[in-house]
């Protein structure tokens, strides 16, 4: 992604704020921090990546997140949207601007909210999002397409990265 993309961004976000806050608080109950695995050593890896994450938003945002091991959404206390649009409602249009661009690449409104608020690096924010995919090909092995897709990702999130701190 380049530097020209995200500053675009960052204007459309100033033209369609509330539509894109509301399009992200809709996009949070299916955050993919809060659908865990079944396998042992995928739990393993997710309990150790994943829940100090979780116990980072629930300070941050003053609420509890609701997590499944099923297909079904979580039902997530009110208070959760509310605390989550407080926050993104603070934020700059730079800021929201690769906090949309990082929720859409990772699936996940809570680790975008990690990057944006330097609770962690995009390599980090990476192997959090892409843990899954990551255990399977370990698991399983990995083919040069796949590979490639996920260092286009972590390139996406990196470029993400430096225009928050430009």
């Amino acid at each position: 992604m380049t530097l020209e993309k995200l500053k675009q961004a960052t204007e459309e976000i100033a033209q369609y704020r509330q539509d894109i806050i509301k399009r992200l608080l809709q996009y949070a109950g299916t955050d993919l921090l809060l659908f865990w695995g079944t396998n042992k050593d995928l739990v393993a890896k997710q309990e150790k990546l994943w829940q100090p994450l979780l116990e980072w938003a629930k300070e941050e945002f003053q609420t509890q997140f609701v997590k499944t091991q099923q297909l079904d959404v979580p039902i997530q206390d009110k208070q959760t949207g509310v605390r989550l649009k407080l926050f993104l409602e603070s934020l700059s249009d730079k800021e929201l601007a690769a906090y949309y661009l990082a929720a859409l690449n990772m699936r996940s409104v809570l680790l975008a909210a990690a990057l944006v608020k330097g609770r962690i690096t995009a390599k980090q924010a990476f192997e959090a999002a892409y843990l899954e995919e990551l255990y399977q090909a370990e698991v399983w092995g990995s083919d040069d397409e796949a590979e490639a897709k996920r260092q286009e990702r972590l390139q996406e999130l990196c470029d993400i990265e430096k225009f928050l701190h430009s």
